[in-house]
């Protein structure tokens, strides 16, 4: 008996056109075919079959990505989007500042040293001259 694999999550499940492929891979498909034919074509006599094949698979080679590549349901597209976004259109700093607690301690730690120094500074000098004026008298 036959036995066909049935998906538990129908959301995934894309409707295919003909021959198999979705409307998106058949327009991508038909998209390479009209780009890559003709470069095949003008370098088949100039350059030869093996070169000619080559440059039209390169040429094709990104309607294919764009025909088939998904990542977490997202199409290429979408994908190539948001990296562009992120990476050159929006601003590189972070809106928002965290405060570390730590840091913030260890500042008011150093503040209170400072304090503390110059405390003690000012009244090590309060008192020498405190005892030079008791000497003099």
């Amino acid at each position: 008996m036959a036995y066909v694999p049935v998906p538990k999550d129908l959301s995934t499940v894309k409707t295919k056109v003909m021959f198999n492929l979705t409307k998106r891979q058949l327009i991508c498909f038909s998209l390479a075919l009209i780009v890559g034919l003709p470069f095949f074509f003008i370098l088949k006599d100039s350059a030869g079959t093996s070169l000619a094949t080559l440059v039209m698979i390169f040429v094709m080679l990104p309607f294919f990505m764009f025909a088939m590549y998904e990542k977490h349901g997202q199409p290429l597209e979408v994908i190539l989007k948001h990296y562009i976004e992120v990476r050159f259109l929006k601003p590189k700093q972070r809106p928002y500042k965290t405060d570390n607690f730590y840091a913030v301690l260890m500042r008011q730690s150093q503040l209170d040293k400072e304090v503390r120094n110059i405390v003690t500074k000012k009244q090590n000098k309060q008192t020498k001259a405190y005892k030079g004026r008791q000497t003099r008298n």
